[in-house]
């Protein structure tokens, strides 16, 4: 409960906080139902029901964070032609702290790489200020990435629009970077190879300690979203 209303404090801009909060619910009704004596009326077979289908949950949410860990540390390759930053929820301050990761990681690459093109993608969102294309380049150029280099894709409003719509500046048989954060790195690449983007590699940014535990278990969902609807 309180890390949910730790995660709610952030301004993350989404409402996931809510799981927190529903899974301290669960597991206080848990404990009551144990105290009260509840779990003894259960039928049997329904225990056993139960227990196999959280035993699967189970084995499959560590098999999806395996997958996820395996990107952590994924640098890219040099000399790529472009490189795709992904887009957060940006303020009137400018970029959230999700994004400044993925644009600190973008600048790196891009000193180390002057040839690189880059590619910023995101729309406005209900409650932001301006387009986060708009709020990512503004941020480049005072870091001293030259204006020449930065191309805005400003209309995506999810992942799969940013590989799509950036796609659409990118030559056929071009090298192609992917800068997000490292918990997201797995899906984007999915992501991209769905969307038939071909030679791409993900370039994973850091992420804030704390609020690790909370974007690993959204990822989780968002691939099981990715795995049924595509």
């Amino acid at each position: 409960f309180v890390y949910g209303l730790i995660v709610l404090g952030s301004g993350s801009g989404t409402g996931f906080f809510i799981v927190w909060i529903g899974c301290a619910v669960a597991f206080v009704a848990i404990g009551a139902a144990g105290f009260f004596g509840l779990r003894e009326k259960i039928p049997k077979t329904v225990k056993i029901i139960g227990s196999v289908a959280v035993l699967a949950g189970v084995v499959c949410f560590i098999f999806a964070e395996c997958c996820i860990i395996s990107k952590f540390d994924d640098k890219g390759q040099d000399d790529l032609d472009y490189i795709i930053v992904l887009g957060a929820q940006v303020k009137e301050s400018g970029p959230s702290i999700v994004l400044k990761h993925r644009l600190n990681a973008a600048i790196e690459y891009l000193e180390n790489n002057p040839d690189t093109i880059c590619i910023v993608s995101g729309g406005q969102g209900y409650n932001e200020p301006y387009p986060e294309a708009q709020g990512m380049a503004e941020y480049l150029k005072s870091r001293g990435i030259d204006e020449s280099r930065i191309i805005e894709e400003d209309k995506s409003l999810t992942t799969s629009e940013n590989i799509k719509n950036s796609s659409e500046y990118i030559p056929d048989g071009a090298y192609v970077g992917i800068v997000t954060n490292n918990f997201h790195v797995f899906r984007v690449l999915l992501t991209a190879k769905r969307e038939g983007l071909e030679n791409v590699c993900g370039i994973a940014a850091k992420t804030t300690p704390i609020y690790l535990p909370n974007n690993m278990l959204r990822e989780f969902f968002g691939i099981v979203k990715f795995l049924i609807m595509g």
